[in-house]
């Protein structure tokens, strides 16, 4: 489904190559003879991150591609974002998640009830007082110690 688009053009001549491209950089040949309904939430989202890959297109937009995943399948879908920004591709991605964002997005915005409340690097935008007011929650900021870039914690009282 993801070379749809290239149907009929002189790039449908890389289907294959595209289609062998995205199922190994997401990790999901074992699932090419499941049915799309029969995968798990993890596995569906992995499957459609293949399908964007397969397209080939200059803008990859991504709705809460690691909802669904375990630490690792997260991690591995927003390094893939990430080398696919490096390529000089624009790639918008929709997280809740604000640790995840601020670890791998050159640029966040943050929208409150609609709008938009901040644009700029992680450490610029993402202040205990913005997300305070925003979310309604106190947090705690610390910077990761192996990459310095902003990793936000709920205050917690047990």
């Amino acid at each position: 489904m993801g070379r749809a688009p290239w149907i009929g053009t002189s790039q449908a001549a890389e289907d294959e190559a595209a289609i062998a491209a995205a199922i190994a950089k997401t990790d999901v040949a074992h699932l090419t003879h499941r049915v799309f309904p029969t995968l798990s939430g993890g596995e569906k989202a992995r499957v459609s991150l293949a399908r964007i890959l397969a397209q080939g297109t200059r803008i990859v937009m991504l709705d809460e591609p690691t909802a669904a995943l375990d630490l690792r399948h997260q991690e591995e879908v927003l390094q893939i974002a990430r080398a696919i920004a490096l390529q000089g591709h624009a790639v918008i991605v929709v997280l809740h998640d604000l640790s995840l964002a601020a670890a791998y997005a050159d640029t966040i915005a943050m929208i409150d009830h609609g709008q938009l409340a901040a644009t700029g690097k992680p450490d610029q935008v993402l202040t205990e007082r913005r997300i305070e007011e925003i979310y309604g929650t106190s947090v705690r900021i610390i910077a990761d110690p192996d990459t310095q870039r902003p990793v936000v914690l709920p205050r917690r009282e047990l």
